[in-house]
C-alpha cells in the first residue's frame, strides 16, 4: 500500500478510522473530564445517527464499490448492525476507509506479536497474573476489541476504555512517505499510542515504510526532572501537525504538543530532507484550543476557516481601545506567537503577526495563488456565536478534496458565512440519495459543505478533522 500526503486538500484516497465501539457507552460522568470528553454521549446514538453517515459519506467518495447499491439494505430499520461493527460477518472491510480495530486484529494473529502486546497492555493497566493469561487465550479479533474498549464478550471490565480511538488524527500523522507517531501527555491516551505503535511496526500495510517511521525520544535525564517540568516534557498529537504543502509542514505547541517535542521534530524533518520549512504555531494553553486544528483548518488553496479571536483584525481593534487593551494585558495566555524557520537560512526565521498572516502567505507562497485569499471565521465572527461554535469544532473540518469539506450541523453561523463566500451547505441526508442515485458524482463537486448530525458526537470535544488519519492524498 502506497502512503503519501502532501497537503490538507489534495484528493483523499485513503485514510485510517475508528468507528465508535462499546468503551464510549461505559464513560461516566465523573471519568469523563480523565478520559477527555467533555460528557457523557449516548453510544446508540453516535454509532447509527452521526458517526455512521461519516462512515458512509467516505465510502461514496473513497471507495464507491463498498456501498453502491447497498444504501436501502444498510438503512432498513430490521439491519443487525453488521456493516460498521468491525469483527462481524457483514463489516464492510474497505481497502481505503481502514478500520484501525480490523487492522489490530490482524497482527495479533501472530502469536509473538500477542504475547508482546499483551504483557504491554498488562504493564501499562496494571493487570494481574491471571489476567495476562486470560488474554493470551482469546481470539486475535475479542482481544483487539478488549484493547480498545476494555471489555470483551461474557467478560468484566479489565482496564478502562479508551474512547478517544475515534480521534484517529491524533495517533500519527503521515508527512510524505513518512509516518510520525504520536507521544500523548495524557494518561488516557497512553494505550492508544502503544496499539497504533505495534500495529505501523508489524502491519504488512505499513511494511515498506517501517524505516520510515519517526518516534520521539524523551529529553535526556527526562526521569530526573519534576513532574511539572512542561518545557522538558517531550508530548505531541497529530491534531497540532498540519502538512500543508510538499516542502511545508506546520506545527502547534499547545495543551498537548511541547516545546520540546515540535523542536524535535522540526530538527527531524530538516534532517531527514523530508520538508525545506517548518512553521511553529504557540497557542494558549486551554481546553478549548487543545490543538491548532481546533482554531483553524484548511478548505481549499485560497480558503482557510478560523477562529476571529487570532485574527489581525480582532488584534488591531484591541490594541486601539485603551481599555480592551489593558485587559488583554492581565491576559497574556490569550498570546499566539508564529515563528516559522527553513532549513537553509535557519538563523534568519521568519515571525508573523497574526494567525491570518500565516494563513495567507500559506496559500500565496506555497500553493501559488495569485488572487484573492479568503479566510471564514468561526460563527461569521459574531460574538458569542464564535466562541460557542468554535468549542463545538467549527473550525474542525476535514477537506475530502479541494474545496469540499465535511463538519458539523449545528453550527449555524459558520453555516452561513460559508454560504456567502459561494459554498453549497448541504446536510449528508439529502447527499446520500443523491450519491446513491448517481445524481451527484463526488468527482464533480465544488464549494460544498456537508453537515452531519452531531448533538453527541460534539460531546468529545473533536470534529471529522480529528476523526481521520490521512495515509493517501493526490497532489491538490
Amino acid at each position: 500500500m502506497q502512503i503519501n500526503v502532501t497537503s490538507e486538500i489534495g484528493l483523499l484516497k485513503k485514510l485510517l478510522v475508528h468507528s465508535p465501539d462499546s468503551g464510549i457507552g461505559k464513560v461516566i460522568p465523573s471519568k469523563a473530564q480523565d478520559w477527555l470528553f467533555e460528557d457523557i454521549v449516548h453510544l446508540d446514538t453516535v454509532r447509527r445517527k452521526e458517526y455512521d453517515y461519516y462512515t458512509k459519506l467516505l465510502l461514496y467518495f473513497l471507495d464507491p464499490a463498498v456501498i453502491k447499491g447497498r444504501l436501502a439494505a444498510i438503512d432498513d430499520p430490521q439491519n443487525t448492525y453488521q456493516f460498521y461493527k468491525p469483527g462481524r460477518a457483514g463489516f464492510h472491510h474497505s481497502k481505503n476507509v481502514i478500520e484501525i480495530q480490523v487492522l489490530l486484529a490482524e497482527i495479533l494473529r501472530n502469536a509473538a506479536i500477542k504475547q508482546k502486546l499483551v504483557a504491554s497492555v498488562c504493564a501499562i493497566e496494571n493487570c494481574s497474573y491471571h489476567t495476562q493469561e486470560m488474554l493470551l487465550t482469546q481470539k486475535p479479533e475479542e482481544l483487539a476489541k478488549i484493547f480498545i474498549s476494555g471489555t470483551g464478550n461474557n467478560l468484566e471490565m479489565l482496564f478502562p476504555p479508551v474512547p478517544n480511538f475515534i480521534f484517529t488524527r491524533d495517533i500519527g500523522i503521515v508527512i510524505k512517505d513518512h509516518i510520525l507517531l504520536n507521544k500523548p501527555a495524557k494518561k488516557a491516551r497512553l494505550r492508544e499510542a502503544l496499539l497504533m505503535k505495534y500495529i505501523f511496526f508489524n502491519h504488512p500495510l505499513f511494511g515498506d515504510y517501517r524505516n520510515n517511521i519517526i518516534e520521539l525520544s524523551d529529553s535526556p535525564y527526562h526521569f530526573l526532572l519534576p513532574v511539572d517540568a512542561d518545557e522538558y516534557n517531550v508530548t505531541l498529537e497529530g491534531g497540532d501537525v498540519m502538512v500543508v504543502s510538499s516542502d511545508h509542514v506546520v506545527i502547534g505547541i499547545s495543551e498537548r504538543t511541547s516545546m520540546a517535542a515540535a523542536h524535535q521534530v522540526a530538527t527531524t524533518l530538516f534532517k531527514k530532507n523530508i520538508v525545506s520549512k517548518v512553521t511553529l504555531v504557540q497557542i494558549p494553553q486551554k481546553r478549548e484550543y487543545m490543538h491548532i486544528d481546533t482554531i483553524f483548518t484548511q478548505v481549499k488553496k485560497d480558503t482557510w476557516v478560523m477562529l476571529g479571536a487570532f485574527s489581525k483584525k480582532r488584534a488591531k481593534k484591541e490594541l486601539s481601545d485603551v481599555i480592551l487593551r489593558a485587559i488583554e494585558d492581565q491576559k497574556p495566555e490569550m498570546a499566539v506567537s508564529i515563528i516559522q524557520f527553513r532549513k537553509n537560512s535557519l538563523s534568519k526565521p521568519v515571525r508573523f503577526s497574526s494567525l491570518e498572516d500565516l494563513l495567507v502567505d500559506i496559500s500565496r507562497k506555497d500553493l501559488k495563488i495569485k488572487g484573492k485569499v479568503t479566510i471564514i471565521h468561526s460563527g461569521n465572527d459574531e460574538f458569542p456565536f464564535d466562541l460557542r461554535e468554535q468549542w463545538t469544532d467549527s473550525c474542525n473540518l476535514l477537506a475530502l478534496k479541494d474545496g469540499v469539506v465535511v463538519g458539523y450541523d449545528r453550527n449555524d453561523k459558520t453555516l452561513e458565512a460559508f454560504r456567502r463566500a459561494g459554498f453549497r451547505i448541504i446536510d449528508i441526508k439529502e447527499l446520500l440519495p443523491e450519491l446513491e442515485s448517481g445524481a451527484t458524482d463526488p468527482q464533480k463537486m465544488r464549494n460544498t459543505f456537508i453537515t452531519i448530525p452531531s448533538a453527541e458526537l460534539s460531546r468529545a470535544r473533536g470534529g471529522f478533522h480529528c476523526m481521520s488519519m490521512p495515509l493517501l492524498r493526490e497532489a491538490p
